[in-house]
């Protein structure tokens, strides 16, 4: 009996350092990335886009063996849009165990978790948030794929200006991102010898802006510039043609989203103005085509913005960082200081400065015609 007793015990053993190798094995060959994105929320369309895209990437890259042997295991936190879902969702993939994080959208949305990562020691790559604020706190692991407010606000203001308009209403909805926008435009626009007639918010969420729009009509102005996000961009252009004004709209990059024209309707959307990095169906480097050609055999359709995109640089850039310097969040983030050079991305080249921002100007300014299309202007 003893005997047998020991068999068993000396069984159990072996099969606890079996299953330790196994844990082992498996810690050594995947690597944990994740992707914190508002998947549902007012932004769920940008959210969803940017999972499908890195998905995709993640199958691709694991179908060819994975980073040096190393698959991926793809992590998604769904932010829903808002600082304290956010926080939840940033705990949420550290504790998962990721090294570094593609996300988020939304500038407020990205502050609210940048702190937890930069204390875990995880690499943070937003892809939509442009406030100026999040690379001056000196954040080492923290990066960017999108421009910042400031180079935004300056080509805002630019072609406001050569459009010929000098009477602007300046809209806002008091978030990190369109105030932050709002306020750079401004002071360029004072540069420029324009004054705005009218500057102030709107609620973000609400959904009847006739009272708003009734004290920007009586200030006369000769364009409105709306610094916030697509859905209520939208409401703007639907009820502004509702009061039968035609007073032009120019926005930034938080509405360059075809639902725009969905919820506003081709024909209030017609002749709306808006800047913002080139969006996929201007992008033309061979990488974005194949990521394009894929995207639209599974999803019937491009991605709705160009937001979607940049998370996929943000994830390829990751991986490139990986391959090199390992699975290493301060290897990662040196390297992308310092050893990127000029990465060819989705979205065109990238390399980061010595604040994690994307180096180079991206802005172009797009017109929707009359059929809802977004079309280049320059």
């Amino acid at each position: 009996m003893l005997k047998i007793y020991s068999f068993l015990i000396l069984a159990a053993l072996i099969g606890l350092v079996s299953f330790s190798g196994l844990d082992q094995a498996k810690a050594v060959e995947t690597v944990k990335i994740g992707v914190m994105a508002p998947t549902t929320g007012p932004w769920a369309t940008e959210g969803q886009d940017m999972v499908k895209v890195v998905d995709i990437l993640v199958e691709q890259i694991n179908a060819k063996g994975g980073i040096n042997g190393v698959l991926i295991d793809l992590e998604v936190g769904d932010d829903g849009g808002t600082p304290k879902t956010a926080a939840l969702a940033a705990q949420r993939l550290v504790t998962a165990g990721v090294v570094a994080v593609v996300g988020t959208y939304g500038s407020a949305v990205t502050e609210a978790s940048q702190d937890i990562y930069d204390e875990a020691g995880v690499v943070q790559i937003a892809t939509g948030s442009t406030s100026i604020r999040l690379t001056e706190k000196g954040l080492e692991r923290f990066f960017r794929t999108c421009p910042r407010d400031d180079e935004q606000g300056l080509v805002l203001a630019n072609k406001v200006k050569a459009l010929g308009f000098v009477k602007p209403a300046i809209v806002h909805d008091n978030t990190s991102y369109a105030k932050g926008l709002a306020d750079e435009t401004r002071e360029i626009l004072k540069s420029l010898k324009i004054a705005d007639v009218y500057f102030d918010a709107i609620t973000p969420g609400e959904r009847d802006f006739a009272v708003a729009l009734s004290k920007i009509r009586a200030q006369n102005p000769d364009v409105i510039i709306f610094t916030g996000y697509y859905p209520e961009a939208a409401m703007l252009l639907r009820q502004k043609r509702d009061l039968n004004w035609n007073v032009p709209i120019i926005g930034g990059d938080a509405t360059n989203n075809r639902t725009l024209v969905e919820l506003a309707g081709v024909s209030a959307a017609a002749g709306y103005y808006f800047v913002s990095p080139p969006g996929p169906s201007d992008m033309k480097s061979q990488a974005a085509l194949d990521l394009f050609k894929v995207y639209q055999e599974r999803h019937q359709g491009l991605p709705n913005s160009v937001w979607a995109v940049l998370a996929g640089d943000a994830f390829n850039v990751i991986v490139k960082a990986i391959g090199t310097a390992g699975v290493n969040p301060e290897g990662i983030a040196m390297y992308l200081h310092s050893g990127l050079g000029k990465y060819e991305g989705l979205s065109g080249p990238i390399s980061f400065n010595e604040k994690g921002d994307r180096v180079g100007e991206l802005y172009r300014l797009y017109r929707v015609d009359p059929k809802g299309q977004f079309v280049l202007q320059d």
